[in-house]
């Protein structure tokens, strides 16, 4: 008799034996484990991929994704400061070795000085070795406030001045430049920290304007206020929720103050601004880009101020 038990074996099941080699799924292998999902590199370097190609993309940067304006290494740096050539920048992602005397030269000089990581140094660098350093080179040379004022008195005419207010998109601020220059204002402020400063992107996006506009760069927005108020100029906040710029008297010394794209005028220096005036919107959009609305407004108050009232 056939003591066998295979016989009594469920049809498709096979032996224990087989069960073991054929129904059940072998171990995964250990790269497996760390990559269960097929393609899962595949998407990684696809993610790395896209956002390279979005910082190259960006305005002010390359095809390697290096920003336009940027000069690194220690050298070329220390170079740049004792050219005398316009610096609106410079970024350090340590004080040590030779960095101290260069950075020393750049705060003797009134640059701004930016501590902030390698990793970051690399992302504007678009790789290349910056021995962590690097500026970033002034499209034309700054101005003063005091400058834009002359400006003003040369021309027997009341200021008109703009003041931007942390605008950090270089279209944006190259865009309001051209603005301003079309509206025959005397100048732009902007600040030195958190801001766009005059890079190739942004004289590019004026159309030219740059050249025949007064820029200053300040290191605090809410004392410059200050020091235009002392100087007799009225200063208007663009803001939601002022009075009507059509009601408004331009008739005088101004200067307006356009706010960041996110962030709007910031609230101390709203508080320090004389007015605060709106574009009423007639729209479903509730609001204008900062170039437009500025165009607006210096187109309004250039007309009254030549008009005389």
């Amino acid at each position: 008799m056939d003591d066998s038990r295979d016989k009594y074996e469920k049809p498709g099941k096979g032996n224990r034996n087989d069960r073991a080699e054929e129904g059940r799924r072998p171990d995964p292998r250990p790269r497996d484990r760390t990559n269960p999902r097929p393609g899962a590199d595949r998407d990684r370097s696809d993610r790395r991929g896209a956002a390279d190609r979005q910082t190259r993309n960006r305005p002010g940067f390359d095809r390697r994704g290096k920003q336009e304006n940027l000069i690194i290494g220690r050298n070329a740096v220390a170079e740049l400061i004792r050219s005398g050539a316009p610096v609106d920048k410079i970024y350090a992602s340590g004080v040590e070795g030779s960095v101290i005397p260069i950075l020393a030269e750049a705060r003797a000089a009134g640059i701004t000085v930016i501590e902030t990581t390698n990793e970051a140094l690399d992302r504007m660098a678009g790789g290349e070795h910056h021995q962590g350093i690097a500026a970033a080179a002034a499209e034309k040379a700054y101005s003063t406030v005091e400058d834009i004022l002359k400006i003003a008195e040369d021309r027997g005419e009341k200021p008109l001045i703009v003041v931007c207010d942390g605008i950090e998109d270089p279209h944006n601020l190259g865009a309001v430049i051209r603005c301003a220059e079309c509206a025959g204002a005397h100048g732009v402020i902007i600040p030195e920290r958190r801001a766009c400063g005059l890079t190739p992107a942004v004289a590019r996006a004026s159309a030219g304007a740059i050249v025949h506009m007064a820029v200053a760069k300040v290191p605090n927005i809410a004392s410059v206020i200050e020091t235009l108020k002392k100087a007799g100029v009225w200063t208007f906040a663009a803001e939601a929720g002022g009075t009507d710029f059509f009601e408004a008297d331009w008739n005088l010394p101004c200067a307006i103050v356009m706010g960041g794209e996110d962030s709007g005028v910031s609230r101390l220096v709203r508080e320090r601004c004389d007015f605060t005036v709106s574009i009423p919107m007639y729209g479903h959009v509730n609001s204008l880009n900062v170039s437009t609305a500025a165009s607006v407004l210096l187109c309004h108050a250039a007309r009254m101020q030549r008009k005389g009232g």
